[in-house]
């Protein structure tokens, strides 16, 4: 009787555990329990790291769930760290631009050199600070609250920053801003926006990545990929685009290209379900 009650146990906790469309590499360490952003370089590894309240470190997984490197991050302070993103160079560039109340003026984003060539057990931090220049109050009214964010990519000698809606009424108002890549304190450009949806539970962007040639730009929200392509430059919201549904709905954060057409993808853990390493062909 207990072993069926064990194999039932393990149907249900099996069905329960739907990632629809996306493919599990492997279940995130324990001790990693918010990743926030990935980075991928080779050999089937990412780099991680988490969110509000976390070390000021960033770690690196291999496809079997094992963290097998990490660095203590000179310079900086997680006060936020919401997604990771990389260059041409091998720079690693590490997002403290989570606001949840608008009502940060410390945002800046860290530049590091390629921890896949490090030796030390740490490494020193380059500091981008930014603005919003169409910000005024912090925080501004409620129906104003488009300041937050926790998606970059990096193309063109730029990062790009995609900000979160947090307005209520929620409209699905999403903000892209740029900066440039280098260290000094710098006043974003508004260079577009879009709306994602009217459903908040779903349509808030989490994370960003571009391909390995610049050609295509995916946006991650908590079951869908808004995919750019066909594009010149850094103009990507003049390209074609498309959704994607996920088929899943748990709580995705991070994002990045494994090759031109593989995505990588993590989440926390949220019902019982997620703190994974996902794959998803794009199509």
């Amino acid at each position: 009787m207990k072993y069926l009650s064990l194999v039932l146990f393990l149907f249900l906790l099996s069905a329960c555990a739907n990632y629809g469309q996306l493919t599990v590499i492997t279940k995130l360490p324990n001790s990693l329990k918010e990743s926030s952003g990935i980075a991928y370089y080779k050999n089937d590894k990412v780099w991680t790291m988490e969110d509000h309240g976390n070390k000021d470190v960033i770690y690196q997984v291999d496809f079997k769930g094992n963290i097998t490197s990490e660095f203590k991050v000179k310079n900086a302070k997680n006060e936020d760290w919401e997604d990771l993103t990389t260059d041409k160079k091998g720079n690693l560039y590490v997002a403290d631009i989570g606001n949840n109340d608008n009502d940060r003026k410390d945002l800046v984003l860290y530049k590091l050199p390629n921890p896949e060539t490090e030796l030390d057990d740490k490494i020193s931090a380059i500091k981008i600070e930014f603005s919003y220049p169409e910000q005024d109050k912090f925080p501004p009214k409620n129906s104003e609250l488009v300041f937050d964010a926790e998606a970059i990519f990096h193309l063109e000698n730029h990062l790009f920053i995609i900000t979160k809606n947090r307005a209520t009424p929620f409209n699905g108002k999403t903000l892209i801003y740029k900066i440039p890549d280098t260290e000094g304190n710098h006043s974003a450009q508004l260079i577009g926006q879009f709306v994602t949806c009217e459903n908040e539970a779903v349509c808030q962007i989490t994370s960003a990545a571009v391909s390995p040639s610049g050609k295509k730009v995916v946006l991650l929200s908590y079951g869908f990929l808004w995919v750019y392509s066909d594009f010149s430059g850094d103009k990507f919201l003049e390209g074609t685009l498309k959704k994607i549904d996920l088929g899943t709905r748990t709580q995705l954060e991070a994002v990045c290209f494994k090759d031109e057409n593989t995505l990588l993808l993590s989440d926390e853990e949220r019902n019982k379900t997620g703190q994974n390493l996902y794959s998803f062909q794009l199509k």
